[in-house]
């Protein structure tokens, strides 16, 4: 069994959590977003990620119940991205299961609520929570170098790039990947 992150503080219910920003509300990911993320996460939204679209729903349910497993273990952390009306825009997590003293930013966001900066917003109440409540080394955002608009997140929170790859996502695509390293406040 994996390792779980280490809080600050008193362990939570990563489950429970909700993270509050301007406009966006993050919550724990479940069973009852799984159309929204089936119909939303598309071939065009993992053109630059590793995984790739589900074939039919059953695959994203199974996504979803790991998901909600790694929480309860207390290595990941896998929220939905809402806006404040309760619009479904896409996910985003803290993944610590290869070491959660060094978890790794992950984002999308369906094409619809793409350039109005929500990646860069869910991204930041994320490390502001990360940072207030877990301990951690450094956190990893790793990101294919062509796309330029997630690039700009780890950016802004200062983040420099310490390793770079090549890879194929599960899809076939070739991913020309930068990892930034991102240090705690």
């Amino acid at each position: 069994m994996s390792e779980s992150f280490s809080f600050k503080h008193q362990p939570m219910d990563l489950l429970s959590l909700e993270i509050n920003s301007e406009r966006l509300r993050l919550v724990p990911i479940s069973l009852g977003y799984d159309q929204s993320i089936f119909q939303e996460f598309t071939s065009e939204i993992t053109t630059y990620m590793f995984p790739k679209p589900a074939n039919d729903i059953s695959e994203t349910r199974a996504f979803i119940q790991e998901s909600i497993d790694d929480m309860k273990a207390g290595n990941n952390l896998q929220l939905v991205i809402l806006k404040s009306s309760g619009e479904f825009l896409g996910c985003c997590g803290l993944h610590g299961q290869a070491n959660p003293k060094i978890p790794e930013f992950g984002i999308w966001l369906k094409k619809d609520a793409h350039g109005f900066g929500y990646g860069k917003e869910a991204i930041h109440g994320l490390y502001r929570w990360a940072t207030q409540n877990l301990e951690v080394e450094y956190y990893i955002y790793p990101v294919d170098r062509n796309n330029i608009a997630s690039r700009k997140i780890p950016e802004s929170l200062g983040g420099k790039v310490f390793q770079e790859y090549v890879d194929s996502g599960l899809a076939g695509n070739r991913l020309d990947n930068i990892v930034y390293k991102i240090e705690t406040l």
